[in-house]
């Protein structure tokens, strides 16, 4: 995914829109819990702003998974905005912490990668309010109560519970 700025680099503040489409494996998203199906979609634009180019934009991504709390499968459409600026590698300090290339083509692959992975929660829900699975029978708490008594004493309070106990015989 790169960018041709050398017609920006005459005139200051002029927008270079861009558009790709590429898929997850393509660029590196990939993760052993869920995986994007379908293409990612990045649209955008480019500015040089005198001192840096800033790339601006948003990423479009079908998110696929299995609910954390009730094992449902899910899909998700997430959308991910992105602001980063870029500098030639010989205009910046060594240890300056930005992104870099050289030429005429900014390449913003890793960007829309970092983006997109480190957009993603860690947990992964069905919906904010999954109620999750029964820990007695299994059953699936979004579809209705299950009947099951799921009372967990505290532990804290056992040698209490013991001494009422034996006060009732």
């Amino acid at each position: 995914m790169k960018i041709n700025i050398a017609e920006s680099n005459a005139d200051f503040m002029q927008e270079i829109p861009f558009a790709f489409t590429t898929t997850a494996e393509a660029i590196g998203a990939v993760a052993g819990d869920y995986a994007f199906v379908g293409p990612l979609t990045v649209e955008g634009h480019i500015v040089h702003t005198g001192s840096c180019w800033r790339a601006e934009g948003v990423i479009r991504c079908t998110k696929s998974f299995v609910c954390d709390r009730c094992l449902a499968p899910c899909q998700e459409e997430q959308e991910h905005p992105f602001s980063e600026e870029f500098r030639r590698t010989g205009e910046m300090a060594e240890d300056e912490e930005v992104n870099r290339f050289d030429g005429d083509l900014s390449d913003i692959t890793e960007l829309v990668r970092d983006t997109v992975l480190a957009a993603q929660p860690l947990s992964k829900l069905c919906k904010p309010d999954c109620k999750g699975l029964c820990p007695v029978c299994g059953a699936d708490l979004n579809q209705g109560d299950c009947g099951c008594d799921r009372f967990v004493p505290d532990p804290r309070m056992a040698a209490l519970q013991e001494l009422l106990a034996k006060n009732k015989k």
